[in-house]
């Protein structure tokens, strides 16, 4: 059956090798005109049959063709076979900085993992940039509010959209894995901070997530005049200026506030979550650390070498001497040198993208992990695997490359050109490691039983390469020299 009933309406979708395949459904109304910078409105319900065979539009963005303000869709894949028990469900957030990245990216599909895993597979679009990760919420006035955390409101939307409708598409909304990779991680640890995302899901798989790129008010609000500045307002026009914009203009501002930032403020994003005090009431290390993050079991992990991917694709965070070196501006000078000593080879071009890369991704990954453990299971790996291209070109395990196994992409796209120069067998053999421990997790609440759970004392972590291993705290010189540094917030 290719036509389901939703609670707005009748979506139609497309049947191919054994799943069912429905594209672009709207899970609220699209945030134009009075709804541009608002927090997420009910669907508008439609008559007739909507088709469901083309995803919805990316959500404006740079180099990225067909972008658009009404980007708030969904789209679910799920086994045509049928079921006398309705399946666990996984929600994926994609990644890319908060400002670039789309659910129809065809790496994202997750085929695979509904096939293979017998589930139903979500994955979901939310607004980007300004549109979604600027706070201007001291701009609102009485006559004209401005929300803030909207992107993060949207994904709590969809997690709504889920609970209300994911059965009549075989799911099961008491098992919900949300998981996500890049920024699309900092969402999974953010939600679970959220209290409005409470309830809405009992798993959570955060890949490579940039967790400290949370930000206070007063940081928001000074990112927010920049923005304004750049667009050429005076802050009493602001509101004006900002709803006048053309989305073309609110991208290209952000372009430019993101390379400042970059600049003048070293491992922090502009485009992040904001503790507001309301929809996000603590910063997320804080509630892992005291243990009011929703207590649902938790897979958390990164890659060997998270900042080798950047400065040659996506060159924003510190991994240069000199964004280092004002990085540690506002840092204890024994925390400083103690860390800096830790990667050999520092200055170098490779050592200090290792540096970056770890303190944007791997340090908050293992506060994160050794917080969350004294409340609930909590699962943490390493990813190692590298085919001989990424390791000849010095890449390694880089920023992203788990995605390939995670998604079964050995034989298409991305996965088939990383291993042009060999690796392509080794890689599918790491993708049935990653999915079985992925899929298991979905299910049961624990990845396979050679998995152990992390614990403070031990800190046990799973190695994930062509024959994976346990290893305890893995690291634990470099994870030991980076106590006492404390992110900007």
């Amino acid at each position: 059956m290719l036509d389901i009933e939703t609670g707005d309406g009748v979506v139609r979708g497309i049947a191919s090798s054994g799943l069912r395949t429905w594209r672009g459904i709207p899970y609220a109304a699209p945030p134009v005109d009075d709804l541009r910078f608002r927090a997420p409105q009910p669907v508008l319900p439609w008559a007739g049959v909507r088709d469901g065979s083309v995803f919805g539009p990316p959500a404006p963005q740079r180099n990225t063709p067909g972008g658009s303000e009404d980007c708030l869709t969904l789209n679910v894949v799920a086994p045509a076979a049928p079921s006398t028990a309705l399946r666990p469900v996984m929600v994926f957030i994609h990644g890319g900085a908060y400002v670039t990245g789309s659910s129809a990216d065809a790496l994202y599909r997750g085929e695979s993992l509904a096939r293979r895993g017998d589930l139903v597979f979500v994955s979901i679009s939310y607004r980007l940039g300004a549109l979604g990760y600027l706070d201007f919420s001291e701009f609102a006035t009485a006559e004209r509010p401005f929300e803030s955390n909207l992107g993060l409101r949207d994904q709590v939307a969809a997690l709504d959209w889920v609970q209300r409708n994911i059965s009549a598409f075989g799911g099961d909304p008491g098992n919900v894995t949300v998981f996500g990779q890049s920024s699309g991680g900092n969402a999974v640890t953010t939600l679970l901070c959220t209290p409005a995302a409470a309830g809405k899901f009992s798993r959570a798989i955060a890949q490579s997530p940039p967790a400290a790129s949370v930000y206070g008010k007063d940081r928001a609000a000074a990112w927010a005049a920049e923005f304004v500045d750049i667009l050429g307002a005076r802050p009493a026009d602001a509101p004006q200026a900002l709803l006048r914009a053309s989305a073309t203009d609110l991208v290209n501002a952000t372009h430019t506030l993101t390379q400042r930032c970059t600049e003048e403020q070293p491992g922090t994003r502009a485009t992040a979550p904001v503790v507001d005090g309301d929809f996000l009431p603590t910063h997320p290390l804080d509630a892992f650390a005291d243990g009011t993050a929703q207590q649902v079991a938790l897979i958390i992990g990164t890659n060997s070498h998270e900042g080798r991917y950047f400065p040659l694709f996506l060159d924003i965070i510190p991994t240069t001497q000199k964004r280092i070196e004002k990085m540690f501006d506002e840092t204890d000078p024994a925390v400083k040198a103690r860390a800096i000593a830790s990667y050999p080879g520092y200055p170098g071009r490779r050592a200090a993208a290792d540096l970056g890369g770890d303190v944007v991704f791997w340090e908050p990954a293992v506060l994160c992990a050794q917080g969350h453990a004294q409340y609930a299971r909590t699962y943490c790996y390493r990813y190692d695997f590298e085919p001989r291209l990424l390791k000849l070109s010095g890449l390694r395990a880089t920023h992203g490359t788990e995605l390939f196994a995670v998604f079964d992409a050995a034989n298409e796209g991305m996965g088939r050109r990383a291993t042009l120069l060999g690796g392509r067998s080794a890689l599918r053999n790491v993708a049935e490691t990653v999915m079985s421990h992925w899929i298991h997790f979905a299910h049961h609440g624990t990845p396979g039983p050679e998995w152990p759970a992390y614990s403070t004392d031990r800190r046990e972590t799973l190695i994930i390469d062509e024959v994976s291993r346990v290893e305890a705290d893995p690291n634990a010189d470099r994870r030991r020299a980076w106590i006492g540094y404390h992110h900007r917030r």
